[in-house]
């Protein structure tokens, strides 16, 4: 299965990082790379979706901190641009004092708290990044950014796997489950996930 090998490969880089001491931290913190990535997907499909109904999308994240800018540049043949792409010391600086700063701010500028903007600035006023090497964050990224949730049955399978890593989590004290997935982020993945409410924005 794709999304288990992947899982699993991550978990192997961040027993390296320092930053990350236990498998609470391995889901936390691929919970916000894969979270940010799956919402750039999400836009991509809305913003198409809505160029051939003739209308126009407002995207929620835009500029440098778009997951394909900041996370995964391309170049013409859709390869990753490593010339362009940050890694190291750039990579981790960007990430901790632009993106997640960046992100967090939504929490004051939004509408209402019901937006979607809101509950983003909620979910990066209260997490951090804790992948201290630049060179793990960018192996990380690399394999989030090799999955897809096109189809019913992508979007299925990883979020079995996701339940049954909860699941195990709470095993690991610190009424796990809960620890790790703060409230704000289970409500816009929730939010993000069921299209139909998006379609107001278009």
């Amino acid at each position: 299965m794709q999304y288990e090998a992947t899982f699993n490969a991550i978990d192997k880089i961040l027993r390296q990082e320092a930053g990350c001491s236990n498998e609470l931290d391995y889901i936390e913190q691929t919970t916000w790379i894969l979270f940010l990535k799956y919402l750039d997907d999400l836009e991509s499909d809305l913003e198409l979706s809505a160029q051939f109904e003739g209308k126009e999308y407002r995207r929620v994240i835009t500029g440098f901190n778009r997951w394909s800018a900041w996370a995964a540049p391309k170049t013409a043949a859709g390869e990753l641009d490593v010339v362009n792409a940050m890694t190291g010391d750039d990579l981790v600086q960007f990430v901790n004092q632009s993106l997640f700063p960046s992100l967090a701010k939504f929490k004051s500028e939004a509408a209402n708290s019901r937006t979607l903007e809101y509950k983003i600035g909620e979910i990066f006023s209260e997490l951090r990044n804790k992948i201290q090497s630049g060179y793990n964050l960018r192996e990380v990224i690399n394999k989030i950014d090799s999955l897809h949730f096109q189809s019913a049955d992508d979007k299925h399978e990883i979020t079995v796997l996701y339940e049954s890593r909860i699941q195990r989590m709470g095993n690991a004290g610190r009424n796990g489950g809960e620890y790790y997935t703060p409230r704000p982020l289970i409500q816009a993945i929730v939010q993000v996930v069921n299209p139909p409410h998006w379609r107001d924005r278009l």
